[in-house]
């Protein structure tokens, strides 16, 4: 053995011993200077028979939560449907649950705009702010810029962008939908087309960017749903680059107009061929969220994305099987409103019952399983970390649901998303002042999506020190430690820690998730060690 290689190995294996061992070997040292540990290589584990891994082709904060929905592509929820109760009545029900975080609005593009630089937002959408106000609720919304569940009978398109604009025959064979009529899409590309679709983005943002109330946008994308498909049937596009270089521009004109509300961008895979890997790839580089519609329909590569997304992007996970979470002692209560719909709207509601006709409840196919679908959903939206999680629109039924089946919404409310905390404090003698080392630990299932600032403050807010982590951090599960230097003569006294949330340049209060009780704001009150205190460790 070398002697330089003899000295790094006692270093390394001395290390450890360093706060007992009276030898000091200053030269030695040199040799590995402090570092961050993430990224630094420290070697690693080798195996064998590898398997292929890709790719194949509740403390309430802004950036996580449960989203109760006010209205979804069918409309509000099925007792206003059957009426059985008012719109304002449902949606109040959906706000008082006490573990939903964020209402949700996914409507139609003739909904909003009723014309040329005319916003004619429907009832629903002062009922949902209202309600979130109400309660403290954040509010996220969908347009959808096209949706099969009304038609033949009209399109998404407001009446008087359809009078300018040319649609395409796209036709009906679909092993998706089995349905007795054509579908249309619009010709996106018409100039009369992407004219109103950006007086629709900048009369919405005109009223929503920066609303504190906003927590989230989709963007709005190509096809059914506005989710970037057609299912199995053709897109209107004469070929895909004309379908591309339309997307990419409204995908950067929307970037462009929401300069403070997150936008999150749906993962659907590009079946129909119409730009979505280049407007996924261009819209998260740009600091868009990420969203998707199932994790028991999504591909592998959904998946993959989803999970090894960049730790500062959220995810807005939707999950409709059992969307209306009927158990099967509701089913005929369910049943009896639904035979009042129409045919058409019944296509796209799908099997909302947990209890099927053909299997003993509540298996599956695949074989038996212990628990119902919306409790596995909700476990395997914790795996890959989930900040949002749909629970759809029908408030009596989810709480008699949850009621049953506790498991997965407790769960959720204690990781779902980022739950941040200061956990080690160290206080130093440094610089002739003070100094804390703060380690902060996310208990969640998801990175912070966007900036967490630290901050040490005197009660009375004259005083205030602090900054930035790096974005994402602390990640899920991990710590991240930071240094805040105090100025002088703040020994002895109370001070708040505080953190904050910046995403898009607009910072948010955020609440830490610890057991010590916090303030009413969120911050907690610690005391600070007076320099003249007799026992310090080694004295500083």
């Amino acid at each position: 053995m070398r002697r330089r290689d003899f000295l790094k190995t006692g270093l390394k294996s001395g290390a450890v011993l360093a706060g007992t061992s009276t030898v000091a070997v200053p030269r030695i040292l040199a040799d590995v200077p402090d570092h961050l540990w993430e990224g630094y290589n420290l070697g690693g584990l080798t195996m064998s028979n590898r398997l292929d891994q890709g790719p194949f082709g509740i403390s309430r904060n802004f950036g996580t939560g449960l989203v109760g929905y006010t209205w979804e592509e069918n409309g509000p929820a099925l007792t206003v449907q059957c009426r059985k109760e008012t719109l304002e009545q449902a949606v109040e029900k959906m706000a008082s649950l006490p573990f939903v975080d964020v209402l949700y609005i996914r409507c139609d593009w003739r909904d909003v705009h009723a014309g040329p630089s005319k916003l004619q937002l429907s009832p629903v959408w002062d009922a949902t702010f209202e309600a979130a106000k109400r309660h403290n609720l954040g509010v996220g919304f969908r347009i959808q810029l096209s949706s099969p569940n009304i038609q033949p009978k009209q399109l998404s398109l407001p009446d008087f962008v359809r009078e300018k604009v040319p649609v395409v025959n796209i036709g009906h064979r679909s092993a998706a939908h089995h349905t007795g009529f054509d579908f249309y899409e619009p010709r996106y590309d018409h100039s009369e087309f992407q004219k109103a679709f950006e007086d629709l983005n900048t009369l919405l943002a005109a009223r929503f960017d920066g609303d504190p109330r906003l927590e989230f946008m989709d963007l709005m994308m190509y096809g059914f749903w506005g989710e970037g498909h057609t299912n199995d049937i053709p897109s209107p596009f004469p070929d895909y680059l004309t379908a591309e270089k339309t997307f990419v521009r409204m995908t950067q004109f929307q970037m462009d107009t929401w300069k403070k509300t997150p936008l999150a961008v749906n993962t659907q895979p590009d079946i129909s061929s119409v730009g979505n890997r280049q407007v996924q790839d261009m819209a998260v580089r740009a600091g868009c969220w990420l969203r998707s519609d199932s994790l028991i329909m999504d591909e592998p590569i959904q998946i993959e994305e989803l999970s090894h997304r960049p730790p500062w992007c959220a995810i807005v996970m939707e999950d409709g099987e059992n969307r209306h979470h009927v158990l099967p002692e509701f089913a005929a209560e369910e049943k009896e409103c639904l035979s009042k719909l129409s045919d058409s709207m019944l296509t796209f509601v799908g099997p909302d019952d947990e209890a099927q006709t053909h299997d003993d409840y509540p298996n599956k196919v695949g074989g038996p399983l212990e628990l119902p679908y919306r409790e596995c959903a909700g476990f395997h939206a914790l795996d890959i970390g989930t900040n949002y999680f749909a629970l759809w629109t029908e408030p009596d039924n989810i709480r008699r649901y949850y009621e049953k089946y506790p498991d997965s919404l407790q769960a959720m409310e204690q990781r779902l998303g980022y739950r941040v905390r200061p956990s080690l404090v160290w206080q130093r003698k440094r610089y002739d002042t003070m100094e804390l080392i703060v380690g902060i630990v996310n208990d969640g299932a998801a990175g912070v999506p966007g900036v967490l600032g630290v901050y040490a403050e005197t009660p009375d807010g004259r005083v205030k020190v602090g900054g930035n982590l790096d974005p994402g951090q602390p990640y899920a599960g991990h710590m991240r430690q930071c240094s805040l230097i105090l100025p002088k003569g703040m020994d002895g006294q109370q001070i708040n820690l505080r953190a904050e949330l910046q995403v898009k340049g607009v910072r948010r209060p955020v609440r830490w998730a610890c057991h010590e009780r916090t303030n009413p704001d969120g911050s907690l009150r610690i005391r600070l060690k007076k320099g003249s205190d007799p026992d310090w460790k080694k004295g500083v």
